[in-house]
Parts: structure tokens; C-alpha cells; sequence
């Protein structure tokens, strides 16, 4: 293990639909796309938004809502600044009065591990040989044919409606190296080739048709429908984040942030008093500490676009230290 980085790898399931829109549309089979891979065209949860929502989450569990979100402005439109903070330590501030400060936590995309698919012997989930490779485990590639598991050794070929493959003559093991991943979904894991997969994936996508509703009639709005697209549950998808070490000075802390309005030269101000408040229900030691917080709220809080229509929820499921 590196003394400047630790590296953390974390297992997510979704347990919505999980859409993260490009910002436009398109004239594809949907209107609104999901962001992707450029080389595969495979979907991912950018890193992006993963570090807004889990700083927003963070800050939310430490009750330190000043320093969720970008944190434009000045005053308690901005960051705390604080070298106190937990949060401002952890995800870094904008410039300010009192300067700016980069985090010390390096949040990758979340990417595919495990997606599920409906065949005629039942649900599956399909991976393939490259994914593995990004957790050091080899195995070969199945081309035309498609590695299954014990669970359905009995199948001479996987039917997945508009596509069927041929069973390969081994069954597929799931690796020991990967932990965290569900006994039920291991069963059904199925291996299939990399040219295989991107199309397997693209064609299995969660697709939704919404409408707007007119408010004086009540009915739907004349050219009003549109088309997105999801990730849809329960698809399992990894990340890893990197903590920095070279910057020692993280606030441990066991309890949340106190916030008390206090008067200034016939002025109301809040002032903020770091680790002393109301108990933590846990004690963040660095801050991998705080970004696993963030994670487990996603689990309520959900992550991307259309929460209000039931989407976005994605569950921790495992954390490991790679490097």
C-alpha cells in the first residue's frame, strides 16, 4: 500500500432505475439518453454526480447544509472555509475571502459489473471478460457461446428473446476475488464476450415514456411526450475512490456540527462549532470515512435525475481497500 494513497473500492446495487441524463436530446431511439462510456458505449454513473450528491449527503448527516452543494457566494451562501470541517476537508471549498482548497478524495465513475437480463430460463446477469480484468481476474473469452453458471448447466443455450447463445462446454464460477456480490445474483452470473456485452447491455436498458399534464384540462399536453432512459435495478456497478495522504490534519469527529444564531453589532448570524453537537452515530476518522457516509444515505436519497418519479436509490453493498 502506497504512503501518499489508499485506494477504496466500493460494490453498488441500484435499487431504482437510476438515470443521469446527458443534458439534451437526441434523435435516437429516446429522447433523453443516459451518459456513456465514449470506447464501449457502455452506461456509467459519472463521477461527477456522484461527488455532489455524496458531499450534499455528508453535509446533510453532519448538519452542515452550508456546505453541501457548490458553494457560489460568500457568507452562508458559500463553504464554511473551516479546517475544522469534516466536509470542507474531505471534498475541498471554492475561493473565497479566504481562500480556495482542493479535497483530498478522488471519486471515479461507477461502472458496470453485473447487469441484469430477462432469458426464458429466468433473470441472469451478464459481465464479460474485460470488466473482470479491472479486479485482476483472467478468464477467457466465450465469443459466440456463453459461460453459465451450475444453476443452469441443464440449458444447452441462453435465450434472451432476440438473442440466443450456445452454452460453452464449462460452467461459469463467479471469482472469489470479487466479494460483496448477493448469493442470489452469483448463481445467475453469466459470461459472455465483449463484443457481446455492449450490445447484450444497450438492448436491455430500462426505457420510460412521460407526458406533461395540461393544468386546465387535465389531459396530456399536446407534443408533451418524451422518452428517457435508465439503468435499471438491480444492476450492480463498482467504483473506486482514492484518498490522498500527503495533507495530515483530518478533523476526527463523532458528533455533528452545532449551529447557533448569534447576534453581531445588531446583525443575526449563524455560527458554526465543529464536533459539538448531538453524537455522529459514528466516528469519521479520514475521509473515506465521510465519503462511506455520503454512499449509505444514497440508499434513501437516491443519486441522479427524476427522484421524484421513483428513481435513483443505489445501495453500498461492500467496500475493499485495493492499493
Amino acid at each position: 500500500m502506497s504512503d501518499l494513497y489508499i485506494t477504496k473500492r466500493y460494490l453498488l446495487m441500484t435499487l431504482d432505475p437510476v438515470h443521469i441524463g446527458t443534458g439534451g436530446t437526441s434523435l435516437g431511439r429516446v429522447d433523453i439518453s443516459i451518459v456513456r462510456e465514449p470506447g464501449t458505449s457502455l452506461p456509467k454513473i459519472p463521477g461527477t454526480s456522484l461527488s455532489g450528491a455524496i458531499r450534499q449527503y455528508a453535509a446533510y448527516r453532519y448538519e452542515s447544509k452550508r456546505c453541501a452543494g457548490a458553494g457560489q457566494g460568500e457568507g452562508e451562501e458559500g463553504h464554511c472555509h473551516d479546517p475544522k470541517c469534516p466536509i470542507c476537508y474531505t471534498f475541498g471549498y471554492l475561493r473565497g475571502q479566504a481562500g480556495g482548497q482542493s479535497g483530498t478524495v478522488s471519486i471515479g465513475d461507477a461502472r458496470l459489473l453485473l447487469f441484469p437480463v430477462h432469458s426464458l430460463a429466468g433473470p441472469v446477469w451478464v459481465t464479460c471478460p474485460s470488466i473482470l480484468r479491472e479486479f485482476d481476474v483472467t478468464e477467457a473469452d466465450p465469443g459466440e457461446q456463453a459461460y453459465l453458471p451450475e444453476k443452469l448447466s441443464s440449458h444447452e443455450y441462453l435465450n434472451l428473446g432476440w438473442l440466443m447463445l450456445k452454452k460453452a462446454a464449462d460452467n461459469f464460477q463467479w471469482p472469489n476475488g470479487i466479494k460483496g456480490v448477493p448469493n442470489e445474483i452469483k448463481e445467475c452470473a453469466v459470461l459472455i464476450s465483449d463484443k457481446l456485452f455492449s450490445q447484450v447491455v444497450n438492448s436491455n436498458l430500462e426505457v420510460r415514456t412521460s407526458v406533461s399534464i395540461d393544468p386546465e384540462t387535465g389531459a396530456a399536453k399536446e407534443g408533451a411526450l418524451f422518452t428517457y432512459e435508465a439503468i435499471p435495478r438491480p444492476t450492480l456497478l463498482w467504483l473506486d475512490v482514492v484518498q490522498d495522504n500527503y495533507r495530515d490534519g483530518f478533523p476526527t469527529t463523532d458528533k455533528k456540527c452545532k449551529v447557533e444564531e448569534v447576534e453581531e453589532n445588531g446583525k443575526k448570524e449563524k455560527k458554526y462549532t465543529h464536533n459539538a453537537a448531538a453524537p455522529l452515530g459514528e466516528e469519521w476518522q479520514k475521509p473515506l470515512d465521510v465519503v462511506k457516509a455520503g454512499l449509505k444515505l444514497g440508499e434513501y436519497l437516491g443519486i441522479g435525475g427524476m427522484g421524484t418519479r421513483g428513481f435513483g436509490r443505489v445501495r453500498l453493498l461492500n467496500e475493499e481497500v485495493t492499493a
